[in-house]
C-alpha cells in the first residue's frame, strides 16, 4: 500500500510571499520510493495523498523584530507610529538592536517626513514597492481576511477550527501541497499535514505525517532608493520618468547555482533560497519602473519559468542569450545568461545581435595563433561568456517633437564579462571585441548606444579605461599579462564610440550625500558588489554622450543603507550586486 516515509521543509522559517514546497518521500506498493505527487485524480492502487495546512493561532499576540525577523520584538519605536510608518518596521527585539540599527532606521523617519511635505502619501510612495504583500503572485491556496478558503473565485470549503487546546487554535488555511504565507500569518506557526486517503471511502488510512514551521516572518524590506537629478541637485525624484525620457536598469541578480552557503555563509539559508530570492528580486525590479531592464546571471530555467512570465504581467517583452557550453559541464537548464526586457508601451523590438566570445576566440586563433599553440590559446580564451545586443525603437518622441520625422532608435548592449581575476588579458579582449561589434552597428546607423552589464572590471583597470576613454595606456600594468600576444600592439586597443559612465555624472553635482558614495579618483561608485571577501565596483551603464544626456540616477547604497557589518546578499537585498539605474534623454538631432 502507498505510504509516506518522510516529510520535511527545505527551511523551517516561512516568509510572507515565499512559497513553501514540502519534501514528501513516498513508498509505492511495488516498493519503489519517489517524491512524485499522488493526486486524487490519479490514485495508486486505490489510494492518494491529501495535504492540509494549518495556522496555529495563539491567544498571545506575537510581534516580530524588523531587524532580526526570526526574533520576537520587545520594544516599539513610537516615532514610527507618529510618522505613520508601516507598523512592522517599528519593532525591535532588544535596545541594542534598536541602537545598532538607528543609522538605518533614522532614514525611514526622514523620508516619511519628506514624503508628507511633498504629497502627503508617504506609505504608498516610499514603501509601496517593498511592502509585505504578495504583489506579482497568485496565492490561491491561502486565507487572507476571507471567511472561506478560496481557489480562484469559488469557495471550496469553510475555514474551520480543527482543534483548540489551552489557548491555541488551529485554523485550516490550505488544501494543496504548497502554501504561500500571507500577512495574516505573520507571527504564527504553520503546520503541514500529509495523509494517505482511500479513494472510495475518502477516509484517511493510517496516521497523518505532520511538520511544524517556525513563526512566519515578514519579508525584510530594504531602505528604498530614489532617483536623484543630476541636472538639479536639489531635486530628489520618484521613480517616474518625464516626457521624452527613458530609464535603463542594469542588475546582476546572482544566479541560483552560485548562491550557496559555501560562498555566502553569512547570509541566512532561508534568504539564500531561490523561492525567497526570486520574489524579493521581482519586487525590487518591478518597483524601479524601468523602461529597459538588463539582467545578468539569469539562470535559463528561471528565465523561462519565472522572469519572462512574471515581467510579462508588468508589460515587458523579454529577450535572452544563454552562455555557451564549451566549458560548462552542468545541466543546460541551470546555465545562466543575459536577459534584456523592455516595456512594450515604450519601445518596440527592431533587431537582436548575439555575441558569443567563444566563436570570436576561434576566429582569432585561426587567424593569429600557430597550429601548435591553438589548443593552449583556446583553453585560455574559451570561457562561455556572451553579450546580447538589442536595437529598439522608441514609441515616444524626444521632448514631444521629432523635427526630422525619423525613427528614434536605441542600441542596448547587455554583457557579463569573465570573472577570473588572473585572466586580465581575456577580459580586456572580450570588452574590446564587444566594442568593435558596437562600432560596426554605430557606423551603419545614427543610433544612441547604451552598454550595460557586469564587466568584472574595477575602475582604473585596462578594461574600464578602454570603455571610459576609448584607449589603453601602453604602459598600463594589466597589459603585462598577455601570454598569447592578443593585446599587441597596444595601439590597437581603441574604439571610437563616445562612451561615458552614467554614474560619473554624480561627480558633477554638489550633492554631498551621493558624492560621498563616489570614488573621487575614478568618479565611479565606491562599490556595486559587496561581499565579505570583496567590495568594489564591477557594474556600469555606459552611454554615448554625443546623442544622450543623463537626467537622473538611482541613488547609491552606503554602509548605513546596508546596516553595520552586513554584506550582500542579505535578507533585504537578494544579490551580491546592487542595481544601477539611469534616466536618459535623447539629444535633439541636428539637420545636416
Amino acid at each position: 500500500m502507498l505510504s509516506v516515509l518522510r516529510v520535511h521543509l527545505p527551511s523551517d522559517i516561512p516568509i510572507v510571499g515565499c512559497e513553501l514546497l514540502p519534501y514528501v518521500l513516498v513508498r509505492h506498493p511495488d516498493k519503489t520510493v519517489s517524491t512524485d505527487d499522488v493526486p486524487e485524480f490519479s490514485p495508486v492502487e486505490g489510494h492518494f495523498l491529501r495535504y492540509k495546512w494549518y495556522r496555529i493561532q495563539s491567544d498571545k499576540k506575537v510581534t516580530i523584530c524588523s531587524v532580526h525577523p526570526s526574533e520576537q520584538a520587545t520594544l516599539q519605536c513610537l516615532g514610527c507610529v507618529k510618522a505613520k510608518i508601516p507598523v512592522a518596521k517599528s519593532y525591535h527585539c532588544t535596545p541594542k538592536c534598536f541602537s545598532d540599527a538607528w543609522q538605518h532606521h533614522r532614514v525611514l523617519h526622514e523620508r516619511a517626513a519628506s514624503a508628507v511635505n511633498e504629497n502627503g502619501n508617504e506609505e504608498e510612495d516610499i514603501y509601496g514597492r517593498f511592502n509585505n504583500t504578495t504583489s506579482g503572485m497568485n496565492n490561491n491556496n491561502s486565507v487572507g481576511n476571507n471567511n472561506n478558503v478560496v481557489n480562484g473565485t469559488a469557495p471550496l470549503y469553510p475555514a474551520g477550527v480543527t482543534q483548540r487546546n489551552g489557548g491555541e487554535t488551529w485554523f485550516e488555511v490550505g488544501r494543496s501541497k504548497t502554501y504561500t504565507p500571507a500577512a495574516d500569518d505573520i507571527g504564527h506557526v504553520l503546520k503541514f499535514e500529509c495523509v494517505v486517503v482511500d479513494s472510495e471511502t475518502k477516509l484517511p488510512v493510517g496516521q497523518a505525517n505532520t511538520i511544524l514551521t517556525s513563526r512566519v516572518i515578514p519579508a525584510p524590506s530594504p531602505s528604498p532608493r530614489r532617483l536623484t537629478s543630476v541636472t538639479n541637485a536639489d531635486v530628489a525624484g520618484h521613480l517616474h520618468t518625464s516626457s521624452g525620457t527613458f530609464t535603463v536598469l542594469s542588475y546582476n541578480v546572482l544566479c541560483d547555482s552560485y548562491a550557496t552557503s559555501d560562498l555566502y555563509g553569512y547570509c541566512p539559508l532561508w534568504a539564500l533560497s531561490w523561492p525567497y530570492r526570486r520574489q524579493n528580486l521581482l519586487r525590487e525590479i518591478v518597483g524601479y519602473l524601468a523602461d529597459i531592464v538588463c539582467l545578468q546571471e539569469v539562470q535559463s530555467d528561471h528565465f523561462e519559468e519565472f522572469f519572462a512570465p512574471e515581467l510579462d504581467k508588468h508589460g515587458y517583452q523579454a529577450l535572452f542569450k544563454r552562455r555557451t557550453t564549451e566549458v560548462f559541464n552542468g545541466s543546460n537548464q541551470t546555465i545562466d545568461g543575459c536577459a534584456t526586457f523592455f516595456r512594450r508601451d515604450r519601445f518596440s523590438h527592431v533587431k537582436k545581435y548575439e555575441v558569443e566570445f567563444n566563436k570570436a576566440a576561434q576566429s582569432l586563433t585561426d587567424a593569429l595563433v600557430p597550429n601548435a599553440q591553438k589548443k593552449t590559446a583556446l583553453n585560455r580564451l574559451v570561457k562561455d561568456n556572451v553579450a546580447l545586443i538589442v536595437v529598439l525603437e522608441a514609441k515616444f518622441s524626444n521632448q514631444g517633437v521629432d523635427s526630422l520625422g525619423k525613427r528614434q532608435l536605441v542600441c542596448v548592449a547587455n554583457t557579463h564579462v569573465n570573472v577570473q581575476h588572473d585572466l586580465k588579458d581575456v577580459k580586456l579582449w572580450q570588452v574590446h571585441t564587444l566594442l568593435k561589434g558596437l562600432e560596426k552597428i554605430a557606423a551603419s546607423a545614427d543610433i544612441p548606444m547604451l552598454v550595460c552589464g557586469d564587466f568584472n572590471s574595477v575602475p582604473g583597470s585596462a578594461r574600464h579605461a578602454l570603455l571610459a576613454i576609448g584607449k589603453v595606456d601602453p604602459m598600463h600594468p594589466d597589459l603585462a599579462v598577455d601570454p598569447l600576444g592578443i593585446l599587441r600592439p597596444a595601439a590597437k586597443l581603441t574604439h571610437t564610440l563616445p562612451l561615458v559612465s552614467a554614474y560619473s555624472s554624480f561627480a558633477r553635482i554638489c550633492y554631498e550625500q551621493q558624492k560621498k558614495r563616489m570614488d573621487p579618483n575614478t568618479n565611479e561608485p565606491l562599490f556595486t558588489n559587496c561581499t565579505r571577501d570583496f567590495i568594489g565596483t564591477l557594474d556600469y551603464i555606459f552611454y554615448s554622450a554625443d546623442s544622450l544626456t543623463v537626467e537622473s540616477l538611482l541613488e547609491l547604497l552606503d554602509e548605513d543603507s546596508l546596516r553595520k557589518d552586513t554584506a550582500l546578499p542579505s535578507p533585504e537585498w537578494s544579490s551580491d550586486h546592487i542595481a544601477l539605474l539611469a534616466e536618459f534623454r535623447c539629444k535633439p538631432r541636428i539637420r545636416r
